[in-house]
């Protein structure tokens, strides 16, 4: 009895292009990387197929690489590797015409130097023995006309040889720019175990480098504003990929999402459970099987090919799948087209309206200017990132800013550069002097700079901090008493405009404690820079001599205060810097 080997078990071949035979249906971009989600359908037979998927980009993390699907099959393995190179073409049709010519044409001016050489030759072998003297004048003659032809035919030659060779080169370069599928030459080999005979969907999610995203902002303010929300935030992405996933179809109708954090691919340990589907295998690392089943996923991403997105001709908000301090993750809207060229393509995340208190700061002592500064609170479920930011005013353009790392519920400070429309005068500072003592002559001398505000706007401001500074002390012989505005110590029981309560400045360690906030004028409170600082350090506080005038001023109104100090020394005492 004989019995017959069953035929050797042949795997079903399927080749695949990566960029042909399949479709983008997700990007998730990070600062330094993206993940790239290719989805491919395709039939397979009943029994094991082997899937090679080509074209890949040769900058994948290998890594990174996973495979997900659904299906009657199982995955076997996943191995990862780098094709052999393609023939690149180092030749065409015409750079070898053209070398055919430029041959001919170098060989018709080594005959032309020949001849010219030849005929310089036989001139100067003749001698009276083979010339007679009347046939000179003839000899010289053709001499004269033969060179002429050749000396003109060598610089033809010659301009023709260089015109060759610089078309030569320009062929010679045209054809030496990589093919582009150079650099797309990493492939993946697939196992998988069909049940039975249909289609199939396998997705390919991989990390590549060379694409990133940075955030940055137009911030519009509206001084006017009536409602409470005076400040439009515009968020936006600046999106580059330089992948080497270069066709038409590779990042063309994709949808994007932009994550605020970092992730560290290829580390972490790849799961599998009962009931999953996926691998991760690098170069020749084998996946352990895993059932495909019907993933959400792909219901999702499939529902979506499908649908036509309705866009208004407003900002389109982007969702936030995630949100909070660590990170988030942004939808950007639609589909996007991003092409593989390094350059900055910008989409629009959301547009915000934002809460924001105006406040404006001057040091007239330095220069009478006053700058305008917001502070927005971020009262939305959007993480801002640091980025450069154009700020508008009333329409205009002020400056260019940055604005922080802003988490939700957090604020921020954003200059909005000079406010003409608040003019402080700071006048001629007042000084007189005396003397007193019998033996012990002390000099003292009392200063009075008055400082004047004026509103030139149609509605009120509050929130005006102008800044002044006395000098301090930097000797013990000098005393330095800040009379007004009268910042005592609460010991001291600092009182109000009237009291002449005074802090005494004398030396270069000694500071008053924190004193309370005086009323100077109407609408007008003063207290020791610094003081309203939530980190401010109590001991430190005028220390610098500096103070700081806080002002509420009606709209074409003015407002006025002074500050006045006296300072005391010996006679004796030469005082430098007043």
């Amino acid at each position: 009895m004989t019995t017959t080997e069953p035929p050797p078990f042949e795997p079903s071949k399927i080749e695949l292009k990566s960029v042909a035979d399949s479709k983008i249906i997700a990007v998730s971009l990070y600062s330094t990387r993206a993940e790239i989600t290719r989805l491919f359908k395709f039939e397979v037979k009943t029994g094991q197929n082997q899937v090679h998927i080509a074209g890949l980009p040769n900058v994948l993390e290998t890594e990174s690489l996973r495979v997900e699907g659904r299906g009657a099959a199982t995955i076997h393995d996943v191995t990862v590797s780098m094709a052999k190179g393609e023939h690149v073409p180092t030749s065409s049709p015409k750079l070898s015409e053209l070398l055919s010519q430029r041959e001919k044409t170098a060989n018709s001016l080594a005959r032309c130097e020949k001849a010219l050489t030849s005929l310089e030759q036989y001139l100067g072998s003749l001698t009276v023995q083979h010339l007679e003297v009347s046939h000179l004048d003839k000899v010289l003659e053709q001499y004269d006309s033969t060179g002429g032809r050749l000396d003109a035919k060598k610089t033809e030659l010659t301009e023709e040889l260089r015109r060759l060779d610089a078309e030569i080169s320009s062929e010679r370069a045209l054809i030496a720019v990589p093919h582009e599928n150079s650099k797309l030459r990493m492939q993946a080999a697939i196992g998988v175990f069909a049940e039975s005979e249909g289609a199939v969907e396998i997705a390919l999610i991989y990390a590549v480098p060379n694409a990133t995203w940075t955030a940055f902002y137009d911030i519009r303010v509206e001084m006017d504003a009536k409602d409470e929300d005076p400040v439009t935030l515009i968020y936006k992405a600046a999106v580059k990929q330089n992948t080497g996933e270069f066709d038409y179809k590779s990042w063309d109708d994709v949808p994007l999402q932009l994550e605020t954090s970092t992730p560290t691919f290829g580390l972490g340990k790849s799961k599998s459970s009962r009931g999953a589907f996926g691998g991760r295998g690098g170069r020749g690392a084998p996946v352990p099987a895993m059932r495909m089943r019907r993933a959400q996923m792909f219901m999702d991403l499939a529902a979506e090919e499908d649908d036509d997105m309705d866009m208004d001709m407003e900002y389109a908000v982007a969702s936030v799948s995630s949100k909070g301090n660590v990170s988030a993750t942004f939808r950007v809207p639609g589909l996007v087209t991003i092409p593989c060229d390094g350059d900055a393509h910008n989409f629009t995340i959301v547009q915000l309206n934002l809460k924001a208190a105006m406040s404006w700061v001057s040091v007239p002592k330095i220069d009478p200017k006053t700058h305008l500064n917001a502070r927005i609170t971020n009262a939305s479920e959007y993480t801002l990132l640091t980025g450069s930011a154009s700020v508008y005013v009333d329409g205009s353009f002020i400056s260019r800013s940055v604005v922080p790392a802003v988490s939700p519920l957090e604020s921020f400070d954003c200059p909005l550069g000079l406010d003409p429309s608040i003019r402080i005068t700071y006048h001629p500072v007042l000084k007189t002097r005396s003397q007193s003592g019998f033996y012990s002559k002390t000099v003292t001398q009392v200063f009075s700079q008055r400082i004047t505000v004026h509103n030139t706007r149609a509605v009120a401001i509050e929130g005006l901090k102008v800044i002044d500074q006395i000098p301090a002390s930097q000797d013990s012989q000098i005393e330095v008493k800040l009379v007004s505005p009268a910042l005592g110590t609460s010991a001291e029981g600092g009182g109000g405009a009237n009291k002449r309560a005074s802090v005494l400045l004398k030396g270069p360690t000694q500071a008053p404690a924190q004193g309370p906030v005086v009323n100077v004028a109407n609408g007008v409170v003063a207290q020791w820079d610094g003081a309203d600082e939530p980190s401010v350090e109590v001991e430190t506080l005028g220390r610098d001599g500096k103070v700081n005038w806080i002002c509420a001023v009606p709209a074409q109104g003015k407002t006025s205060f002074a500050l006045e100090w006296e300072v005391a020394a010996p006679a004796s005492v030469q005082i430098v810097g007043l």
